[in-house]
């Protein structure tokens, strides 16, 4: 198999993973990656998580020019907003998961680190999380947005819709945005609890023992 007849699999393959635990469903949820030749693989408009088709995701080349496959996801200026402002990013993730954007939607949420320090993996695989204001499906400017950030965040949350993680590989998105579900789901469960989250002394050892990238 080619390098690139691979990288199509384990799209489908991740992406089937997390529409079967509920993590985005119907047909939400999008995902790109890099190819070796810098262009990109994406998950088609339309399609849903648990039903991929490797021979069918859009390719475009690496001056961003579609060539084939199916029609790409309406959130392109999303994927191409970290593609172009975060060097190390080799795919991007966008899911619509249940707990994420519950929190979101709560009067009290933090915008500038929006998922709070419940356990240190969260801050080793996000660093800090924004929240971004609502937006209507595919606009433009959730892209925007993103650029807007320059390049200083991994994940973003949009309010009211679902969480965008950007990571080095397919791999490494898709563990870092159920990191971010999982922690969402965390914080919505002790919420009014009084629970012994983090210190800010303890997150400092958690960005400095694993050298996180950490926008202050």
């Amino acid at each position: 198999m080619t390098t690139e007849t691979l990288l199509r699999e384990q799209i489908c393959l991740l992406a089937r993973s997390m529409f079967d635990r509920g993590l985005t469903g119907g047909s939400t949820g999008n995902i790109s990656a890099r190819t070796e030749d810098g262009g990109l693989l994406v998950s088609p408009t339309g399609t849903s998580f648990g039903r991929l088709d490797p021979t069918k995701l859009s390719r475009f080349d690496a001056n961003g020019q579609f060539i084939s496959g199916d029609q790409p996801t309406k959130e392109m200026p999303l994927h191409s907003a970290f593609y172009d402002t975060r060097s190390t990013a080799g795919a991007v993730v966008h899911l619509h998961s249940c707990h994420s954007v519950a929190l979101s939607m709560l009067p009290d949420a933090n915008v500038d680190d929006f998922i709070p320090p419940v356990t240190p993996y969260a801050i080793m695989k996000l660093g800090k999380v924004k929240l971004l204001p609502f937006f209507l499906p595919g606009d433009s400017a959730m892209g925007e947005a993103v650029r807007g950030l320059a390049g200083k965040r991994s994940a973003v949350m949009l309010a009211n819709h679902g969480p965008v993680v950007a990571g080095k590989d397919i791999e490494a998105a898709c563990n870092a945005i159920e990191e971010l579900e999982e922690s969402a789901k965390l914080a919505f469960m002790l919420r009014s609890m009084n629970a012994n989250i983090l210190t800010d002394a303890q997150v400092k050892s958690v960005v400095e023992k694993f050298d996180v990238e950490w926008d202050v």
